[in-house]
């Protein structure tokens, strides 16, 4: 049996709507660099509405924005990171979000096709020591809640290269999961701004979930 622990957060005072105590929410990072680290805006809240419509967890639909270092940042213990262009880390912000993850949070890259050589280059950055691991298909990831025999979903194809899950890990722990060529956001996104198929639509949001539960049963 899994056990799912939820955090307690602090809530951006932006939030009017009322929101259980311990909610789940995710804490979208907002990096420098010059990309956008804003983009796909409704799929955060379309992933954590799937959540809460999907499984017992209680959630804060709209996500949480933060620069490494804020408040916020350092109260969330599930990021999120995306984008087309540049990542950027200063040395101060590598340090904080290094020391943020070894203490136990938990971050989700999902390359929105065009970051992928910064963002490498950054957590290089963040963690010197460390390569990046390709989960095999029977990690607990593919198959905690939904099965995922094949691994990620390919949502858009850009490349015509493989999806992959790449993780770094401390002692074992996942930390960091970055999904490559898979395009999980854009899936989450309202059905209207892709146009993407409801099935295709509907494996993305079920990998999400896989990656939260995974994620808060660590």
């Amino acid at each position: 049996m899994i056990f799912l622990f939820f955090i307690g957060l602090i809530f951006n005072p932006i939030f009017t709507q009322s929101v259980p105590p311990g909610a789940f929410s995710i804490t979208r990072i907002h990096y420098g660099g010059g990309g956008d680290w804003y983009s796909d805006p409704g799929s955060l809240p379309n992933l954590l509405e799937y959540l809460g419509d999907h499984t017992n967890i209680s959630v804060n639909p709209l996500e949480k924005r933060a620069k490494i270092g804020d408040d916020i940042f350092s109260q969330s213990s599930y990021l999120y990171l995306t984008g087309h262009g540049n990542v950027k880390f200063t040395d101060e912000e590598s340090q904080l979000l290094r020391d943020q993850l070894l203490a136990g949070a938990f971050l989700h890259a999902d390359d929105n096709f065009g970051m992928d050589k910064s963002f490498r280059r950054e957590m290089k950055k963040v963690f010197p020591e460390k390569d990046w691991v390709e989960l095999p298909l029977d990690h607990p990831i593919f198959n905690i809640y939904y099965k995922f025999p094949n691994g990620l979903p390919k949502v858009h194809e850009h490349d015509k290269k493989r999806p992959q899950a790449l993780g770094l890990f401390n002692e074992g722990t996942l930390m960091v999961l970055y999904t490559f060529e898979s395009d999980l956001g854009d899936g989450w996104e309202d059905s209207r701004v892709h146009n993407d198929p409801e099935e295709i639509r509907q494996s993305a949001l079920e990998m999400g979930t896989n990656i939260i539960l995974y994620a808060l049963s660590r």
